[in-house]
């Protein structure tokens, strides 16, 4: 019997550590981490997809960031072939850099950069008050790709430096809580915000 591997070579046998995670990061293994939006219609039916999917899904499209935008951007082209192209190379890095599986090392970049609570803004009588909320457990995925992603197009937007490189480095700098990463930065960020609105 053929095991089935993403990209025919990383395993998805990979423990997720944070509980409140468990459910919402699915490592069902896949050849080709795409669906074309099989999920799309059903309500919260993303936790059903790949995490590798998930972060492709995330590169064609990986948000705004303020006025300069357009450095987050410039390298989406929302085509399925780069992305599977550019998150094959980046895995490749990840291997070679860190001799570990890249899919146990994106889950432990997600689980790191993954904010437990938040800001919110409620109205009081007229007056709007700043309000700590716990942050769910697929939002939490979703800004921490959102925040790797965009860290790692803006670390090389002004540089001649190929996108793989910068995702790589991301990540890595990512599961090892490292501070230097724009993920784990905005995180801390985040969380700091919230308790101060508790």
């Amino acid at each position: 019997m053929v095991e089935i591997k993403i990209f025919g070579k990383y395993d998805t046998n990979v423990e997720v550590k944070d509980p409140g995670l468990k459910s919402v990061i699915n490592l069902k293994p896949l050849f080709v981490p795409q669906t074309y939006g099989r999920h799309a219609s059903t309500r919260f039916a993303k936790s059903n997809v790949n995490i590798v999917e998930r972060f492709m899904n995330k590169l064609m499209s990986p948000g705004h960031k303020g006025k300069k935008h357009w450095r987050t951007s410039e390298f989406c082209t929302g085509k399925s072939q780069t992305v599977y192209n550019i998150t094959k190379k980046t895995f490749e890095i990840i291997e070679k850099q860190t001799k570990q599986n890249p899919v146990e090392v994106l889950v432990r970049a997600v689980e790191n950069a993954a904010p437990r609570d938040e800001v919110t803004v409620i109205e009081i009588g007229g007056i709007r008050v700043p309000k700590q909320v716990d942050t769910s457990p697929q939002r939490r995925v979703d800004l921490a790709l959102r925040w790797l992603t965009q860290g790692a197009f803006q670390a090389v937007a002004d540089k001649k430096v190929p996108i793989e490189k910068g995702l790589a480095n991301e990540i890595i700098a990512a599961s090892k809580e490292d501070p230097k990463s724009f993920a784990i930065s905005k995180k801390t960020e985040v969380e700091r915000q919230a308790a101060a609105s508790r």
